[in-house]
């Protein structure tokens, strides 16, 4: 099955929209063939300011609407206790919430943007995505992570190049619980490090320390940087660490 194919199939759905790389394309080659799509972002402590930022410049740039919906994740203790599937309740809220909404708005189809590139057996979010039935196209017409980004780029989406992100609480070591100060502290961390040039990293908690992961292409650089660096990141961690294997 083509994209297109599939959405003459559905030519009326919603979307789970993250403002990734996957969705933006989703979203965009959806407006291209002429779909009523209506996208959903859903905002929680788990996920940074840049990502909402990112999400309506997206939609501002394809003159599409972003309905912004809002999830207390601290309501649910399954989530803050942080075990290993929690991934898996999350998706489960995330999906529930734009599935109840999207339904009152007229719309009985939810897509996402998994891509033929996700593996399933790593991805317990995907399990409860499947459960509630949302439909991931980009899967199933077998479309790959590097062909989004090739045309992502040729439509001229700025996120053609952007980092694959995963959740503030991927941070956070499994069954050490989940709190909004400590969230808030690695979102304003990794903010530091954005600002000086750095896209492709993870700050992962490791104690009370602050455990720095860089992409290969900018571990010199974060070497070479490591006075500023230290300096930016000591009004939130008092140790901070550089994780020479990398991601």
């Amino acid at each position: 099955m083509k994209l297109n194919e599939f959405f003459q199939t559905y030519p009326k759905v919603a979307l789970a929209f993250s403002g990734g790389c996957d969705s933006a394309y989703l979203l965009a080659i959806a407006k291209k063939h002429g779909v009523n799509i209506k996208p959903y972002f859903v905002q929680s402590a788990l996920q940074p300011q840049f990502e909402l930022e990112d999400a309506l410049r997206l939609g501002k740039e394809l003159s599409i609407p972003i309905t912004i919906l809002t999830l207390n994740i601290f309501e649910d203790a399954r989530i803050i206790a942080n075990p290993s599937n929690r991934c898996y309740y999350c998706k489960q809220k995330i999906m529930n919430l734009i599935k109840e909404q999207s339904t009152i708005d007229g719309y009985s189809i939810l897509i996402d943007g998994t891509n033929a590139s996700d593996n399933s057996n790593d991805r317990p979010g995907m399990k409860a995505s499947q459960e509630l039935g949302i439909l991931s196209p980009l899967r199933l017409c077998n479309v790959t992570k590097s062909e989004i980004r090739q045309c992502s780029k040729e439509l001229n989406l700025f996120t053609w190049n952007k980092p694959a992100y995963a959740c503030l609480a991927t941070r956070i070591p499994t069954n050490q619980k989940l709190s909004a100060p400590l969230l808030k502290i690695i979102e304003n961390a990794e903010t530091e490090l954005q600002k000086l040039g750095f896209k492709d990293f993870r700050i992962r908690i490791y104690h009370e320390a602050a455990q720095l992961q860089f992409s290969q292409k900018d571990m010199f650089r974060a070497i070479e940087q490591k006075e500023f660096i230290q300096q930016n990141l000591q009004p939130y961690f008092k140790l901070i660490l550089l994780d020479l294997a990398g991601r």
